[in-house]
């Protein structure tokens, strides 16, 4: 039972150590508060859970009085000290009354005026709990008779075999310990997963800047060498923020090419056939260059450009392309 006891104890000691520890550094991590302040709460808690659970052990302990028992100084080491009092190690020979006599290990601090008190061979008053006889107690004011009985008294030395310890942990102590860790900190990480390994989100597509310039007879609109006019509602853009600043519907000609818009206006006051750049069907340009890279054969490296004019009865919109063996057109 008292192994089931230390297992548990083990087991439940690893995991408040493993979510405190979780706790913290998620707390920091995912910069919460509230977590961090309940990983520093966890331990206090436990600390709290634990005492009120040994609470029940110690009524009983209490209520059964210490057993007191003549004691035989086997060796003695003082320890260091700054102050007036240093503790003595000392390896007794215990001789409970109607029981065999058993070795301990105990250290009692004492005055540095006391010391000569102490001496190996000397018999001394000590107490314990039965159930835990490895913890004595060195009696300083014993009663009378116990003092009567420690003056006369003559305690055979015990045997190195006959020494009692508390009862070890264990392997299996140790193996629950750390079991309770991990899974300690595997409940935080695995409350947390989504926050802790989520993807960092993408910032949102900003629309490519365009630069404009335009004159009294042309504009031009310039999207940047990261970005092509046939890119999916590129043109349509770069219309549009062109028509916010001149009139386009006295379009005289265009010239699409991969970076580049090229709008020729129409001069005011003569009559030539002139059309409305908003009108360009913008959706099929793309579709009209990809056919013609692939169906007129000029050499590579290729370029190309669109030019788009009016005529008296329609648009035309003819594709250009140039490579080395020279050039090519497809009209649309």
């Amino acid at each position: 039972m008292a192994a089931i006891r230390t297992i548990a104890a083990g087991f439940l000691t690893g995991s408040a150590i493993g979510a405190t520890l979780c706790s913290l550094v998620v707390g920091i991590v995912l910069e919460s508060v509230p977590l961090f302040v309940t990983g520093l709460g966890i331990p206090l808690g436990y600390g709290i859970l634990v005492c009120l659970g040994g609470l029940p052990r110690r009524a009983r302990e209490k209520a059964v009085p210490p057993a007191m028992a003549l004691a035989r100084i086997e060796s003695l080491r003082a320890g260091g000290t700054e102050t007036g009092d240093l503790p003595l190690n000392l390896t007794l020979t215990v001789a409970p009354d109607g029981a065999p006599s058993h070795r301990v290990e105990a250290v009692h601090t004492v005055n540095l005026v006391d010391l000569p008190n102490f001496r190996t061979g000397d018999v001394l008053v000590v107490s314990y709990r039965l159930a835990r006889p490895w913890k004595v107690r060195i009696v300083s004011s014993p009663p009378p008779e116990w003092q009567r009985r420690a003056a006369n008294a003559v305690i055979e030395p015990a045997a190195e075999s006959a020494s009692v310890h508390p009862p070890p942990e264990g392997c299996a102590a140790g193996a629950f310990t750390l079991l309770g860790l991990l899974l300690g900190a595997g409940a935080v990480l695995g409350l947390f997963r989504v926050e802790l390994f989520a993807p960092e989100p993408s910032a949102p597509a900003q629309p490519p800047v365009s630069s404009a310039v335009t004159t009294s007879g042309s504009a031009t609109v310039d999207v940047g060498p990261e970005h092509s006019l046939l890119d999916e509602g590129e043109l349509r853009r770069a219309i549009d923020g062109l028509a916010r600043s001149t009139d386009v519907s006295q379009t005289l000609t265009a010239v699409v090419q991969e970076h580049r818009l090229s709008v020729v206006f129409a001069p005011s006051g003569v009559q030539v056939p002139r059309f409305d750049l908003r009108t360009l069907p913008v959706d099929e340009i793309p579709r009209l260059v990809r056919k013609a890279l692939q169906t007129l054969d000029v050499g590579t490296p290729r370029t190309w450009q669109v030019t788009v004019g009016p005529l008296p009865s329609a648009r035309t919109v003819r594709v250009t392309v140039t490579g080395p063996r020279g050039s090519a057109s497809l009209a649309g």
